[in-house]
């Protein structure tokens, strides 16, 4: 079903770089300006100008923060800051962590894929993305031919099979071996062709499942038409035919989904007056400290915050309501289970909608969630309870979406320990 690819990947120069846990950066979409601003100031050559550079009052069409970063890639290219391997190869990637006190490792290989559309069915989605996120990063891959971060991806793989060629490798010399902000990366470069065909040959028979990166995969297939567009004789193994993933088994014991809570702000005084009764139509509301919530919640329980002062809210739904007669009837029981579709097709669609000009805001971070409330940044938080993996795969084979920002997956690959070019042929 998948095809994977070996391919000549671009590193940072380790004679040129002398502290490489100074270069790079966590993918884009959990930097806020504050860790942008700081990873500028970290290293001059932190990757953070290639994944998410800073725009100016003063952008033009011809000078932005996707022409910078292009103009940039190419000058370390040219200045021996960045360079390309010499030989195809997978990259064996060991993540180490620290996960509710405990460290943890991930292990993970990163390589190319072979772009398909969804409609397939070889590499599945599980929720749905953002148009304005995608045409930001469409212009970044267009002025940079390259896949900066990694996709993460899932696989299956029953009896380990992958697991033991991978720690058969592991036993070579290290690469890269560096800590940063608080994570330890080890790196192993393998080009042996016997290897890689093993490991292609296993991946084969099983279907891929995006984890992380929704948007950097739709935005491929997007440059993929492009380009096939322009290149009406193409061979097929041109490298905007394939994206750079880093595959990760299902089974793998550092793998964790936090849930991804909601932060609502922008509502009149009377509707959130109101909101509470409305609530009271569909669900118990149970009051609770806010130091115990965490610990209350669990499949179908929502915490909410900002309904009472110092106070927190436990919402359970009613045992008489009919969730089939609140979900979109297109969507399967698995989907109609989750604390994500009760927020967003009762709390949001049917409870919230108002003529307010409500937003929406996101963060993985409970204590976060507070904070935000506690200083009015946002009226009201909703904590919701964690997806499983198994219950992700379940929805991603039922060909259907959870809404968008569903789940995070812990902790996030880095930027900047490989780079993918989609110049030329792979």
């Amino acid at each position: 079903m998948a095809e994977i690819y070996a391919f000549r990947g671009i590193r940072y120069n380790e004679r040129l770089i002398n502290d490489l846990g100074a270069v790079i950066c966590p993918p884009y979409d959990v930097i806020s300006p504050e860790e942008q601003k700081a990873y500028y100031e970290k290293d001059e050559y932190n990757v953070i100008r290639l994944e998410y550079g800073m725009a100016s009052p003063k952008d033009t069409s011809k000078n932005n923060k996707h022409t910078r970063a292009a103009a940039t890639f190419a000058q370390w290219l040219d200045q021996g800051i960045l360079r390309r391997d010499n030989a195809p190869a997978l990259y064996i990637h060991e993540q180490h962590f620290t996960y509710k006190g405990t460290r943890k490792k991930r292990l993970g290989f990163t390589c190319c894929v072979k772009l398909e559309p969804w409609e397939n069915k070889i590499i599945y989605p599980h929720e749905n993305t953002v148009a304005g996120i995608k045409s930001d990063r469409l212009e970044l891959m267009q002025a940079c031919q390259a896949n900066i971060s990694p996709i993460l991806a899932l696989y299956d793989d029953p009896g380990q099979k992958v697991a033991q060629l991978l720690s058969g490798q592991m036993r070579r010399k290290l690469v890269l071996d560096l800590a940063s902000g608080g994570e330890h990366h080890k790196v192993w470069i393998v080009t042996d062709w016997e290897f890689i065909q093993r490991v292609s040959h296993f991946i084969a028979s099983k279907p891929l499942y995006i984890a992380d990166g929704h948007h950097r995969y739709e935005i491929a297939l997007a440059y993929q038409k492009e380009k096939q567009e322009q290149v009406l004789a193409g061979t097929g193994d041109e490298a905007f035919n394939f994206v750079m993933m880093t595959l990760v088994s299902l089974s793998t014991p550092g793998l964790f989904v936090l849930p991804v809570h909601r932060l609502v702000r922008g509502l009149s005084p009377s509707t959130l007056a109101d909101f509470k009764n409305r609530l009271e139509e569909f669900f118990t509301l149970e009051s609770t400290s806010q130091d115990s919530l965490d610990s209350s919640l669990t499949e179908g329980k929502i915490g909410v915050l900002g309904l009472k002062p110092e106070k927190a809210m436990v919402l359970r739904l009613h045992p008489e309501v009919d969730v089939k007669e609140i979900m979109p009837k297109d969507h399967p029981e698995a989907y109609r289970r989750l604390d994500v579709s009760f927020f967003q097709h009762l709390i949001v669609e049917k409870l919230l909608k108002t003529h307010d000009r409500v937003e929406i805001g996101y963060t993985h971070s409970a204590e976060i969630a507070k904070s935000q409330i506690e200083n009015g940044e946002y009226q009201l938080a909703f904590l919701l309870s964690s997806i499983s993996v198994e219950r992700i795969k379940a929805i991603a084979d039922s060909n259907d979406r959870m809404p968008g920002k569903s789940t995070y997956f812990y902790p996030k690959l880095p930027t900047g320990l490989v780079i993918n070019s989609l110049s030329g042929e792979l």
